[in-house]
């Protein structure tokens, strides 16, 4: 592993820690970048109860994503109506859905090819 793709890894897993603290439902990370045409090398994916959750969680991320590393997302969609926020790190994407969103979008499903990644480190 390169270390762009080490650092890639670390901030998955910093944005899924954050989700899985902020109550986060199904908080997963799926490995993309074996997976041909792949928009990332790394999904995070988690659902919230409600928009306030999603938006909140989104916050979340975005904070401490920036505390640790200094960066912020390249482009963020979706805030507004918080059914589906989407938080674009370049090679990892944040996907935060309320439940029902990420029950018919099926990302989860979309994207199977990818490997699940553990969210910790140990």
């Amino acid at each position: 592993m390169t270390n762009k793709e080490k650092e890639s890894l670390v901030l998955a897993r910093l944005a899924a820690q954050t989700l899985d603290e902020k109550k986060g439902i199904d908080v997963r990370i799926l490995d993309l970048r074996k997976v041909h045409g792949a928009p990332a090398e790394y999904f995070v994916i988690a659902s919230g109860n409600v928009p306030s959750h999603v938006s909140a969680m989104s916050d979340a991320v975005h904070e401490t994503v920036k505390k640790a590393t200094g960066m912020g997302p390249h482009k963020v969609e979706g805030y507004q109506n918080a059914e589906w926020i989407l938080m674009d790190y370049f090679d990892v994407v944040v996907h935060i859905f309320q439940k029902e969103k990420r029950q018919f979008y099926r990302l989860d499903e979309l994207w199977s090819d990818g490997e699940e990644v553990s969210i910790s480190t140990k």
